[in-house]
């Protein structure tokens, strides 16, 4: 089959237009989600604030959605994922507006945090609802593509800077507002509820909070995800405070990097679907452990921290990828949950990044400790996955983590 084949036989295989308003969806809330840390540096200096505050500052909303993802994903298998997205989306452009109005202290700062991680929350609905529609054959591309929405990352990092420049930071909240109306308006026209959930008993959808091959999943989304989220949203201060690009230019800094992971997130599930997702992760740690480590050292030159940084989070990005080529492979009819729980751990260790950077820098005086914390995490994700492969090989899997081949029979491959 020819790749134009190929292209069209995934158009026809799911529901193209849920895929890509859910997409829409993440990728706006994403960028929610990470305004504050675009925004820092306006936000530190107005208010005078020391490295420790400015890295709490900034990981309140990674930590604030990643506590919401798993009550959000439960939520979304009762009364759908459609109308989940929705009632998010809903709330996240009231919060928005109130801050606008309202925010005027570091403490009304941090209960902001709050209210965009609302937005974090978004991460298992979008891809369960994106991808729900696709068989197995296409699970990991169609995850890929949902999950590219990380590269609302971007956009924060490009256009926040500038706008808080130009009309203040408390602005850019309730500019904001129009993008994610816009997401409301095409989900709730276009999208349609996939028919791949299973109505089961709240104490059946928490169980996998005790479900050992979950942790695994959470213990390597905290490496590809967690590193990913908690540097993307201390960038802007890494690059102002130990470099000293100007307030309105860290955005391009950083933004070089998170592109990176957000394409090769989709490459990442497509190359998993061909080749498996366990033999992707044993690649990717690899990469991550090495680039993170020499981002460790912080070399003197920051073009030379953005290239290691790029190739961080490259392999970060294809490991999402990855990790989400499996997860709908495991927990058939219960992804959206399982998706949720294993984000919202990824998502807690992203939060406590920014925490380790700060209080690094306040009291070693370098950066390093959050850096090295994710070099640990990889180790420790390589060690988990080498245990656990052979029974999962037995169980749910094909060699190397493909879809097991009854799977791909009946999905017409």
């Amino acid at each position: 089959m020819s790749f134009s084949e190929k292209l069209r036989d995934f158009s026809r295989a799911g529901h193209l237009p849920t895929l890509l308003t859910a997409l829409l969806y993440f990728d706006f809330c994403f960028a929610v989600w990470v305004l504050n840390g675009a925004m820092a540096p306006y936000i530190s200096q107005e208010l005078g604030l020391d490295p420790a505050q400015k890295g709490f500052m900034v990981s309140v909303p990674v930590v604030a959605g990643a506590l919401m993802r798993f009550p959000l994903g439960v939520l979304s298998q009762y009364i759908g994922r459609k109308r989940a997205a929705m009632l998010e989306m809903g709330v996240i452009t009231l919060c928005l507006a109130s801050g606008y109005l309202l925010v005027r202290s570091y403490t009304a700062v941090i209960a902001m945090g709050v209210a965009l991680g609302v937005a974090g929350a978004s991460f298992g609905v979008a891809l369960s609802l994106g991808s729900g529609s696709y068989p197995p054959r296409y699970k990991g591309l169609a995850m890929g593509i949902a999950g590219a929405g990380n590269s609302g990352s971007v956009l924060a990092l490009l256009f926040a800077p500038p706008l808080a420049k130009e009309y203040g930071w408390r602005a850019v909240y309730g500019l904001s507002v129009v993008p994610m109306a816009v997401a409301l308006v095409l989900l709730a026209v276009f999208a349609r509820e996939p028919q791949d959930r299973e109505d089961k008993k709240l104490s059946d959808y928490l169980k996998i909070i005790v479900d050992r091959d979950a942790w695994v999943f959470n213990l390597v989304y905290s490496v590809t995800f967690g590193g990913f989220i908690g540097l993307t949203s201390f960038l802007p201060t890494l690059f102002h405070d130990h470099y000293g690009i100007a307030k309105e230019s860290v955005g391009k800094y950083s933004a070089i990097s998170v592109i990176m992971a957000s394409l090769l997130r989709v490459a990442g599930g497509w190359l998993s679907d061909r080749i498996g997702g366990v033999r992707m992760l044993y690649g990717l740690c690899g990469v991550i452990a090495a680039s993170v480590a020499l981002a460790a050292s912080l070399p003197a030159s920051p073009w030379a921290m953005v290239g290691l940084l790029v190739v961080a989070f490259a392999a970060m990005g294809a490991g999402n990828g990855a990790v989400f080529q499996l997860v709908p492979l495991r927990f058939r009819g219960s992804t959206a949950v399982a998706g949720s729980l294993i984000g919202e751990v990824g998502a807690l260790v992203g939060g406590f990044l920014p925490n380790a950077m700060g209080l690094g820098k306040k009291y070693t005086g370098s950066f390093a400790p959050g850096f090295w914390t994710i070099v640990g995490l990889t180790a420790a994700s390589l060690v988990a996955l080498a245990l656990v492969v052979p029974s999962w090989t037995k169980s749910w899997m094909g060699a190397g983590g493909k879809a097991v081949e009854k799977d791909l029979a009946e999905s017409g491959t």
